[in-house]
């Protein structure tokens, strides 16, 4: 579509937001099962039924102005969605993969951010107040998202991986430590050996001297 009005590039916004979410309500499922965390399959969860009703809202927002909310397709949110699928098919640490979810997924809630704040101007400025309050609803929700998952982060899913962390270098320095005691006794063996071995060498020694001497006396 041409963008010669305010308006043009509002229609534009609400299509894309529309995919965006679109995408977004087929993807937060498959975040969910792979998510180990219930603190977090449950933030997925919540956030879901969120995006259906945001859904819902830009539906309204696209009748109020006369005008179908489908037609476009947001590549961000395609490419946002691409690379939680990454973090999704990851082998390793739960809480590590935890973790790579939550950053997948805030930066998903960034992108939303910064496209409901531009519609809400965008709103405001053509006078579509209805609209504006819709957009506002669905910010604040998003906002609040984000916080939850910086929340689960940081009071669980960091904390977990610190400790397991912390947990191998221990392991890490008992294998160490038990080496070392290994190559000590190794050493402290062959420390007697050698010992043993010297003694039984003087032994001789003192033996052939004592032998020598006697055959000296016999001459």
């Amino acid at each position: 579509m041409a963008m010669e009005t305010l308006a043009d590039l509002f229609e534009e916004q609400i299509k894309d937001l529309y995919s965006a979410e679109k995408q977004l309500t087929k993807a937060l499922p498959k975040m969910m099962k792979a998510a180990a965390s219930e603190e977090l399959k449950k933030a997925f969860e919540d956030h879901l039924a969120e995006t259906t009703e945001q859904v819902a809202r830009l539906e309204k927002i696209a009748e109020l102005c006369e005008f179908k909310p489908t037609g476009e397709v947001c590549a961000a949110m395609k490419g946002l969605i691409e690379e939680g699928q990454k973090a999704m098919d990851e082998e390793g640490e739960d809480p590590i993969l935890d973790a790579g979810l939550v950053a997948a997924a805030q930066r998903i809630e960034h992108y939303e951010m910064s496209g409901y704040g531009t519609a809400k101007r965008l709103a405001e400025l053509l006078g579509e107040d209805e609209a504006v309050k819709l957009l506002d609803l669905t910010l604040g929700e998003e906002e609040a998202a984000d916080e939850k998952l910086t929340e689960v982060a940081e009071q669980s899913l960091y904390p977990a991986a610190q400790s397991d962390e912390e947990g191998e270098e221990g392991d890490d320095e008992d294998e160490e430590e038990s080496e070392e005691d290994e190559s000590d006794d190794d050493a402290a063996e062959a420390s007697e050996d050698d010992e043993e071995d010297t003694g039984k060498a003087t032994g001789r020694n003192a033996r052939g001297a004592a032998g020598g001497g006697k055959g000296a006396k016999k001459k």
